[in-house]
């Protein structure tokens, strides 16, 4: 009887499984759709984005002659702004709904107790800047250093610089 329970229950988490990935699926498809449009420069200016914030279309208004060309690029680049902001804010709709359902599926640390929670393991990205190239909000003060460890043995792994170490030495 408890082998027949378990045969059901993985049969259950195989179904939900499979509905998870026909979901992101789904999700993957509705996010590729997305585009999202915004105005700038007294409305002079409409900017179109795909899903990814990438311009696919630009307009200008008939009366955009009345504005400098560093007003023109200052609109541009407002409406472009608003627009990706507009198409991420869709994009986490879409994926706050994919992760609503995939929440009803156990994790592996449920279905295996020894197992850890890989998913709270996970990094989350951090927030990407809108600010011009040069802004003070994209100095990072040690862009390039790598994750820092502590406590930590040094190792050699050049095996003739092992061998001209006192601790290596056959003599030892």
């Amino acid at each position: 009887m408890t082998n027949e329970t378990a045969k059901a229950q993985l049969a259950d988490l195989v179904e939900m499984v499979q509905g998870s990935f026909a979901a992101v699926a789904r999700a993957q498809r509705d996010r590729a759709r997305l585009t999202a449009s915004a105005r700038s420069g007294g409305r002079r200016v409409t900017v179109t984005v795909n899903a990814d914030g990438v311009v696919i279309k630009t307009e200008f208004s008939a009366d955009i002659g009345e504005l400098t060309y560093s007003e023109i690029a200052t609109a541009i680049t407002a409406a472009a702004q608003e627009a990706a902001v507009q198409v991420k804010q869709k994009s986490q709709e879409i994926l706050a709904e994919l992760q609503a359902e995939q929440a009803k599926i156990p994790t592996l640390s449920e279905v295996f107790p020894l197992m850890p929670d890989i998913q709270a393991m996970m990094p989350t990205p951090p927030e990407v800047s809108m600010a011009p190239p040069n802004a003070a909000e994209r100095r990072a003060p040690d862009a390039d250093a790598g994750p820092r460890f502590e406590n930590v043995e040094e190792f050699e792994h050049d095996p003739e610089a092992r061998a001209r170490t006192d601790a290596a030495t056959p003599g030892w």
